[in-house]
C-alpha cells in the first residue's frame, strides 16, 4: 500500500504567514522524502478560509518535479464544466502529466448555498458536467465550439471518483474511472469494507483512501477531529500500526495522510508501519 500526503490549504498560525512559502517548502520536503503523491482537498463555504485547489496545485507544479499531484475530491457541480475542463487541462499541462483528478458530486450543502447552486440536483449536475468535460478533453464540439487542446492533454487526466457508500457510484468508479477514493473522515470502517467488496467485484483496480488524519502525539487540538473522523490515525503509534494494517487488509492500494499540525515526520513514521 502506497502512502501519500495531503496538504491542508488553510492559513498557518502566524499572522505573517506566507502560504506560498509554507506550502511549497512542505511540498519539496514531501518529494525529497520519497512519497509518491501530494494531494489537496476542495471546500469553500464551511466557515474556514481555504485556497482554491487547482491554483494550489499549479503552484506545486513549479515547486516539484516528480511527485504526483492530486485532488481528493474536486466538487464538480460547483463550477462551469467547460471552464473547469480548461483549468484542469492547465494544471495537467503545467505538471507534465502528473495530475490525478479526484472528482465528486459534493457533500456539504454550505458550499452549494454559497454559490447559489442546487444541492438537491447535485448528482445529475455532476454526471452532466463530467460528461461535458470528457467531451471537451476529447476536442469535440461543446456549446457550438471546442476547447483547444494542449499538446499531450487529450482525454484529460486520470479520474478517480469520490464516493462513500453508494453502490451505484462505487460501481461507476470501477467501470468508468481510473480509481475510487472514499474519505477516511466521512466513511466508517463498515462503509470501507462494503465499498471495497463492491469495487473489486465490479473490476476496480485502484482504491485510494483519502483524508486520513494523523496525530501520533494526540495533541489537544486534534481531540475534536478525533471525535468526528470515522477512520483516522489520531492515536498512539501501536494503534496506528494496527489501523494501517486493517486498511491494507481491506485492499486499499494507497492512503492519503494529512497532518493538521504539518508534522511530516509522523507521516514518515506511519509509512514505516506499512
Amino acid at each position: 500500500m502506497r502512502v501519500s500526503v495531503m496538504i491542508r490549504l488553510g492559513p498557518g498560525g502566524d499572522p505573517a504567514d506566507r502560504p506560498v512559502h509554507r506550502i511549497t517548502d512542505y511540498a519539496r520536503r514531501i518529494e525529497a522524502g520519497g512519497f509518491p503523491g501530494i494531494w489537496v482537498g476542495d471546500s469553500l463555504g464551511r466557515g474556514r478560509p481555504t485556497l482554491d485547489p487547482l491554483i494550489a496545485l499549479a503552484t506545486l507544479c513549479a515547486a516539484t518535479e516528480r511527485v504526483e499531484l492530486g485532488i481528493a475530491v474536486l466538487q464538480v457541480p460547483l463550477r462551469h464544466p467547460v471552464e473547469l475542463a480548461h483549468r484542469v487541462q492547465s494544471v495537467q499541462a503545467l505538471s507534465g502529466g502528473r495530475l490525478r483528478l479526484g472528482v465528486g458530486s459534493g457533500s456539504t450543502r454550505a458550499d452549494f448555498e454559497l454559490l447559489g447552486a442546487d444541492y438537491d440536483r447535485r448528482f445529475r449536475t455532476f454526471m452532466n458536467s463530467l460528461d461535458t468535460m470528457r467531451v471537451a478533453w476529447g476536442g469535440q464540439t461543446v456549446n457550438g465550439g471546442a476547447l483547444s487542446l494542449w499538446p499531450g492533454c487529450r482525454g484529460g487526466p486520470p479520474i478517480l471518483l469520490g464516493a462513500w457508500r453508494s453502490p451505484r457510484w462505487i460501481t461507476y468508479a470501477a467501470k468508468e474511472c481510473q480509481g475510487w477514493t472514499p474519505s477516511g473522515r466521512y466513511s466508517s470502517w463498515e462503509d470501507l469494507e462494503a465499498g471495497m467488496r463492491i469495487y473489486r467485484d465490479a473490476g476496480g483496480t485502484n482504491a485510494v483512501l483519502a483524508n486520513v488524519a494523523i496525530d501520533l502525539a494526540e495533541r489537544p487540538e486534534s481531540a475534536s477531529l478525533a471525535e468526528v473522523a470515522h477512520v483516522s490515525l489520531i492515536c498512539p503509534p501501536d494503534e496506528a500500526r494496527r489501523r494501517l494494517k486493517r486498511i491494507e487488509e481491506l485492499g486499499f492500494d494507497e492512503i492519503l495522510l494529512v497532518s493538521h499540525a504539518g508534522v511530516l515526520e509522523e507521516i514518515e513514521r506511519a509509512r514505516d508501519f506499512v
